[in-house]
């Protein structure tokens, strides 16, 4: 019997072809796909005769082996576009029928592919990417992100290795008006695109119409968007299942049902291609002679205003291309206040979004526009839906699945600006106005609580008092030890300010007394004193409102502190005075020690003597009624402290080491920081490497609490002792440490607390024109600041480094430095403490 010769299909013999090459190349599939950059299963499946690679996968396994590819060409060509296979006697059924004449072409139901795509290089390389490795991508993101544009752009990239056909199929799950499109219409019309015949099409059963597409897809080459997907189960089955048809789903939810397909989430543009897309659809020409060229801030408010939205950007764009008289300036203010087909469309679309959620998720969407600041945690959502913090945490995951709300962070979230701004707008029609106002008291009662929590996990001198401001929350950030206090504040910093801003224009004046009170030991570490003033101002004036002795003479003391640390030292004391009676009435020993200890620092500065070594007695004496041995402690270091500026080192010394004995139960608080450094500049001359040691560990202390100024502070005072001891250019090294934090801090009042150290190191080294220069400078700052113990000092450092030179100019100041300190005897050490925001170094 004569035998028949089959002529092998042109796909099966390039994947002979390719069989070779991976033989000669003597490497394994992954080995081989590793080394020419293709991913090891779409290899399998040019290997095994299942797919045709790319051309460029062709060459990339021929110039690995080195082979010249162009013989494999018309090969590649015929496997690419086979020819239709004759008639013959088999139970296989033709793919498609041939009528007479020229064959049909292949269906392209595309949308156009949009002139300006703009940007999205890396979500279209993962879009691509995952198509080639997994034949299915979802790509997910919030309405008017741009997800339909970047499907339909990335298919038409496409379609050229997808010959048989391109087919697009609106799924309708964010569609105003009408019902996601059911899967069984969704099949049966994709299957009469691809012209299945009808006896072919199963009348009934959305699986045996799953079946019967997947079957038409197998034997095509075929790539097919599935836009605008409501969920997983509307979308399965959609999916090609063997073969090379590739499919690109868009959808605003996650399918997280859906594990086997990878996703790629879009986020807004960046600011450089938001900038890219408003020009090219706006039409504007490139260079200076355009409107945005020429209006670079008016553009910046126009992309802040969309929020870098493509949708937005392309209605913005639309109206400056048909508006050729309007500047991009009328553009923002018509934005501002209002474009109506900006709200009709962003309503529309965010409505549909919001449409698919359950009650309690849309309660808390509509709860989220009324959050002050810009990300939240669950703890702060816990506290404003009135739910347990396990179950804020699920519906959050559910608007995060949504797209109605983005994770920037681990366990952070937030809401872009439109939707914010549709939330809002959609709790003023659905909430009523008592609901809302309990769900931001509610806000405002847990950011009380919260930073209350967390000032006290700080181991510094801070306020033990708890808040007053209605109840605590169910439940609260857990602090374990500082540095996680430290890092709440650093993220919720925003947040609280907003907080405080709103308490403020709401009337919340509890609130509005307490936060900035819990917030002081952050400022001191992290914040300018300006805005420390301004946030006291406004505690002070809600204090007034309240009329509360307490809180009234608490806002009185905790302004005059942020004046005093200003350098605003009038201010302080006419603040100190207006609390100090008031404190009398209220009889609190703890806050009245606080009290006494500030106005100690006042009147020292302003060159007191007997007045402020009372003062830090007496509080020493209420710190120890109170309970409060690190406040004894504290007050103790500051008594050692004077006692060294006054010359008298023995007793400076004793009082410093009778502080340092003094612990607190908890070991995480550290030693006293004054009575540290007092110790250390005391024992300067005696005991050397004593007081290197305690002037190192102090300053090691204060770097690790992040205290730029008590850090300042230890660096001159080891500067002191480093000049006693005669070690002048390590000396001048610290004190030029100091300097330099000084000038990073840009309040220049922190400066006259250093100056004489400074200035008399430099007389010591010799340089007495350097020495010159400082004194003068605290001379012309310490009158201004009204300190006049550092005027006093400048006044005698400049009778010290005139003496030689010019005796009557150094008598004159010796006399005013007299005059000025009264009973002051000279001192010559590091200058005074950073008082911080807890009542001093603690």
């Amino acid at each position: 019997m004569q035998q028949r010769t089959v002529k092998a299909h042109p796909q099966d013999e390039l994947a002979a072809r390719l069989r070779l090459l991976q033989e000669v190349s003597g490497r394994g599939v992954r080995a081989l796909a590793r080394d020419t950059g293709l991913s090891s299963s779409s290899l399998s499946r040019y290997l095994a005769g299942r797919t045709v690679p790319p051309w460029p996968a062709v060459i990339a396994l021929c110039r690995l082996v080195k082979r010249d590819p162009r013989p494999l060409r018309p090969l590649w060509e015929r496997a690419s576009n086979p020819l239709p296979a004759p008639p013959k006697a088999s139970r296989l059924v033709q793919s498609a029928p041939q009528p007479a004449g020229a064959p049909r072409p292949p269906r392209n139901d595309l949308p156009r592919d949009v002139p300006d795509f703009t940007g999205r290089a890396g979500e279209l390389a993962a879009v691509l990417d995952a198509v080639d490795r997994n034949r299915v991508v979802a790509v997910d993101g919030m309405a008017g992100v741009g997800k339909s544009c970047l499907a339909v752009h990335a298919a038409h990239r496409l379609a050229a290795d997808y010959p048989d056909a391109q087919l697009y199929v609106d799924l309708h799950g964010f569609t105003e008006g009408r019902e996601p499109l059911d899967p069984g219409a969704a099949l049966r019309s994709l299957l009469g695109a691809l012209d299945v015949p009808s006896e072919r099409v199963p009348q009934e059963g959305t699986e045996q119409l799953a079946a019967c597409w997947r079957s038409e897809l197998a034997r095509r080459r075929a790539v097919v968007v599935l836009d605008n997907a409501a969920g997983a189960e509307q979308v399965r089955p959609l999916l090609p299942g063997a073969g090379p048809s590739v499919a690109l789903i868009t959808s605003r939810n996650r399918l997280v049902g859906l594990d086997e397909v990878p996703p790629v989430s879009l986020d807004v543009l960046s600011p450089e291609e938001g900038a890219e897309l408003l020009a090219r659809a706006s039409g504007d020409p490139r260079g200076a002679d355009g409107r945005l060229a020429r209006e670079p801030e008016s553009a910046a408010e126009v992309l802040r205003l969309c929020g870098r939205l493509p949708l937005a950007l392309r209605l913005a764009a639309a109206r400056l291309r048909h508006r050729p008289g309007w500047t991009v300036g009328i553009l923002v203010e018509r934005m501002a206040d209002g474009v109506p087909e900006f709200d009709a469309a962003f309503g529309a679309a965010f409505a549909m979004s919001v449409r698919q959620l359950n009650h309690d998720q849309r309660r808390l969407f509509r709860l989220l526009g009324l959050l002050p600041g810009s990300s939240f945690d669950v703890h702060v959502v816990a506290a404003l839906a009135a739910v347990p913090p396990r179950r804020a945490f699920a519906l959050l995951e559910d608007l995060l699945d949504a797209h109605l709300v983005e994770q920037p962070a681990t366990s952070r979230y937030r809401l872009h600006d439109l939707v914010r701004a549709h939330a809002r707008a959609a709790g003023a029609q659905a909430d009523t106005a008592a609901e809302r106002d309990r769900a931001l008291a509610r806000v405002l009662d847990y950011y009380v609580h919260a930073a209350a929590a967390a000032d006290a996990a700080l181991p510094f001198l801070s306020r033990s008092r708890t808040p007053t401001a209605c109840e605590p929350p169910a439940a609260l950030p857990r602090f374990a030890d500082k540095h996680a206090a430290m890092d709440w504040y650093r993220t919720e910093y925003t947040n609280l300010i907003a907080a405080f801003e709103t308490a403020v224009a709401t009337g919340a004046d509890t609130h509005a007394c307490e936060l900035p009170r819990f917030m002081r030991a952050y400022f001191a570490r992290r914040c300018g004193t300006t805005h420390l003033n301004a946030l006291f101002e406004q505690s002070l004036a809600a204090a007034h409102r309240l009329g509360d002795p307490r809180q009234l003479a608490e806002a009185h003391s905790d302004l005059g502190f942020a004046r005093y640390n200003a350098g605003r030292l009038p201010e302080a004391g006419a603040a100190y005075e207006a609390a100090a009676p008031l404190l009398s009435q209220v009889g609190d020993d703890r806050s009245e020690a606080e009290l006494i200890m500030r106005q100690g620092y006042l009147a020292w500065d302003q060159g007191q003597v007997a007045e402020p070594l009372d003062a830090f007695r007496r509080a020493g004496t209420l710190y120890a009624a109170a309970g409060c041995p690190m406040g004894a402690a504290h007050a103790t270091a500051y008594e050692a402290w004077a006692m060294l500026q006054l010359g008298h080192r023995e007793e400076a010394a004793r009082l410093a080491r009778e502080a340092l004995e003094i612990r607190h139960p908890d070991a995480a608080w550290p030693p006293t920081l004054t009575a540290r450094i007092t110790l250390g500049v005391a024992v300067a001359e005696q005991s050397p490497d004593e007081a290197v040691a305690h002037l190192e560990q102090a300053l090691a202390s204060s770097r690790e609490d992040g205290h730029r100024n008590n850090e300042a502070w230890c660096l001159n005072c080891l500067g002191v002792a480093l000049r006693q001891m005669g070690r002048h250019e390590e000396a001048l090294a610290r004190h030029r440490e100091a300097f330099a934090l000084l000038d990073e801090l840009f309040e220049e009042h922190w400066r006259i607390r250093f100056l004489h150290a400074y200035a008399e190191t430099c007389r010591a080294a010799g340089l007495p024109a350097e020495s010159l220069r400082l004194h003068r400078e605290a001379l012309e700052l310490a009158p201004r600041l009204g300190h006049r113990h550092a005027e006093a000092l400048a006044h005698e450092g400049l009778a010290a480094a005139l003496e030689a030179t010019d005796p009557a100019a150094a008598a004159e100041h010796r006399a005013a430095g007299e005059a000025l300190r009264r009973a002051h005897a000279p001192a010559g050490t590091g200058g005074g403490p950073a008082a911080p925001a807890s009542a001093g170094p603690a």
